[in-house]
């Protein structure tokens, strides 16, 4: 579904990507942890085209991402859905405006049909009473939810969720990690979840990926994380990391 071939990307002379190569499966939830910068939001970017890598290739769905054209990168971004870190909203439009927008930009549908949808998405997402509020209105986790609800409208292939329980309380975080399993679930989405949140990670993913210093220094399944050897790992998931590494 998703490949990275010794993929490399620097800002100026800060190296953010160094060589890496992944596959994600259709179907799985794939987990990045690592420090901030480290360069994980870069590897969605990558994903989704708003990048270009310095050397390597993206693969989505067998077709390469990086130089496409333009026609065929709005193809391999239709099947995308995008969770911002924030959400995302836009301010001016009600909760049922926003989650209706890529489809009424995209003309998918007369607008009953619309309709139809966007109030299948947010029964789906438990905000069916939330339709006529302004983003201004709503909690912070109740606008993770409406992002959730549009990035989910057009049924994509693919959804890339960055920090999606970042500013949450403990009951909000749980709520949108069983919303991610629902969506793998019910959807059979390939969901690529960046975060710092190890609890959520353990809880959601069916493999982690940590990035350090530019690389992949392990990937696996959580219980493999939860055990790893290396001391950058250990350090990381224990909270340990402020510094230098040691060991």
């Amino acid at each position: 579904m998703i490949l990275f071939k010794n993929v490399s990307k620097k800002f100026d002379n800060n190296v953010v990507l160094d060589d890496i190569s992944f596959e994600i499966e259709k179907g799985e939830t794939f987990v990045i942890i690592g420090l901030s910068g480290a360069g994980k939001t870069t590897i969605l970017r990558h994903i989704a085209g708003f990048l270009e890598p310095d050397k390597g290739d993206v693969l989505v769905d067998h077709i390469r991402m990086n130089g496409a054209g333009s026609r065929v990168r709005a193809g391999l971004r239709n099947k995308m859905g995008f969770l911002f870190q924030s959400g995302a909203l836009i301010n001016w439009l009600s909760v049922r405006d926003n989650v209706a927008l890529p489809l009424v930009e995209l003309k998918l549908g007369t607008m009953d049909e619309i309709n139809n949808i966007v109030e299948e998405k947010l029964k789906l997402l438990q905000l069916s009473d939330a339709g006529e509020k302004m983003p201004a209105d709503i909690s912070g986790g109740m606008k993770k939810r409406v992002g959730l609800a549009r990035a989910i409208v057009r049924n994509p292939d693919i959804i890339l969720y960055d920090e999606p329980t970042s500013g949450l309380d403990p009951v909000m975080s749980a709520r949108i990690n069983e919303l991610i399993l629902r969506m793998q679930d019910k959807l059979n989405v390939t969901s690529v979840v960046v975060t710092h949140d190890m609890e959520s990670a353990y809880y959601i993913a069916d493999r982690i990926a940590m990035l350090y210093n530019g690389k992949i220094i392990e990937c696996g399944t959580p219980d493999q994380i939860r055990t790893s050897t290396d001391p950058v790992v250990q350090q990381f998931i224990e909270g340990r990391i402020t510094g230098p590494i040691e060991g």
